[in-house]
C-alpha cells in the first residue's frame, strides 16, 4: 500500500483530457446524429419519423451502462473488434444522438406555424425550408439546451470505467487500489468533474437568462 501524493494527483489529473476528449468526441458524433433524428422527426416522410423514434426510444429507454456493454461486448459476436477508447465513443455518440435530436426536434417544432406556412406559400422544398426557415431560427432556442447537456456526457463518460477506459473514474479507482484511500481519491476525482461541469452549467444558465429576456422583449 502506498500513500497518495502528488504523483497519484497528477495521474488522476492527467486523465482528464481523456474525459474531456472522449466528452467532444460523443457531442459532435451526437451532434450529427442527432441532427439526422431531429430532421427525421420533423419530417413529411413516415417511415422516417418512424425509424427515427424507435431509434429515440431504444437510446432514451435503455442505462447507458447497459449500451457499453452490448458495444463494448456485442462488438465480437459480429466479428468487430473494438478497443474500450472506440466502443464507449460509439455508444456515447448514439446515446448522445438520441438525446440531441430529442432537444433539436422540440427546438424545431417550437418554431411559429406561421413560419412554416410563409416556407410553403413560397413552395420551399423540405431541404430549403429547413435551412432557409427553420433551422437559423431553431439553433438560436436549442444553444442554452444543448450547452446544458453537454454536461451530462461529460459525467456520462464516467461509465466507460467500466469496459476499462481510463478516463477520471477510472483513474481514480486505479490509484484507490493501490492506496486504499476511497474518501481522498474520489474527493479528487469529484472536483474535478465539478471544474469540468461547473463552468458549462453557469453558461447554459447565462444563456437561458439571455433567450427568456429576448423572449420578454
Amino acid at each position: 500500500m502506498r500513500t497518495f501524493g502528488w504523483a497519484e494527483l497528477w495521474f488522476i489529473t492527467e486523465a482528464a483530457k481523456w474525459t474531456i476528449s472522449l466528452s467532444l468526441i460523443a457531442f459532435v458524433g451526437g451532434a450529427i446524429v442527432g441532427l439526422l433524428v431531429a430532421l427525421a422527426r420533423t419530417s413529411d416522410n413516415k417511415w422516417a419519423r418512424i425509424v427515427a423514434t424507435v431509434f429515440t426510444q431504444i437510446f432514451q429507454g435503455t442505462p447507458l451502462l447497459l449500451q457499453l456493454f452490448l458495444v463494448f461486448f456485442g462488438a465480437p459476436i459480429l466479428g468487430i473488434e473494438l478497443n474500450p477508447w472506440v466502443a464507449a465513443a460509439v455508444a456515447l455518440m448514439l446515446n448522445s444522438g438520441a438525446f440531441l435530436g430529442e432537444i433539436w426536434r422540440g427546438c424545431i417544432q417550437a418554431i411559429p406555424r406561421g413560419q412554416w406556412e410563409a416556407a410553403d406559400a413560397l413552395n420551399l422544398s423540405y431541404y430549403w425550408r429547413m435551412r432557409s426557415v427553420v433551422l437559423p431560427q431553431a439553433m438560436k432556442i436549442a444553444v442554452a439546451p444543448t450547452v446544458g447537456y453537454l454536461v451530462q456526457i461529460v459525467k456520462g463518460t464516467s461509465l466507460a470505467a467500466i469496459i476499462g477506459f481510463t478516463e477520471v473514474t477510472r483513474a481514480g479507482q486505479i490509484i484507490n487500489n493501490a492506496t486504499f484511500q476511497p474518501l481522498l481519491v474520489f474527493s479528487v476525482v469529484g472536483a474535478i468533474y465539478f471544474v469540468l461541469c461547473w463552468p458549462l452549467s453557469l453558461w447554459a444558465t447565462r444563456l437561458e437568462r439571455r433567450q427568456a429576456l429576448a423572449a420578454a422583449r
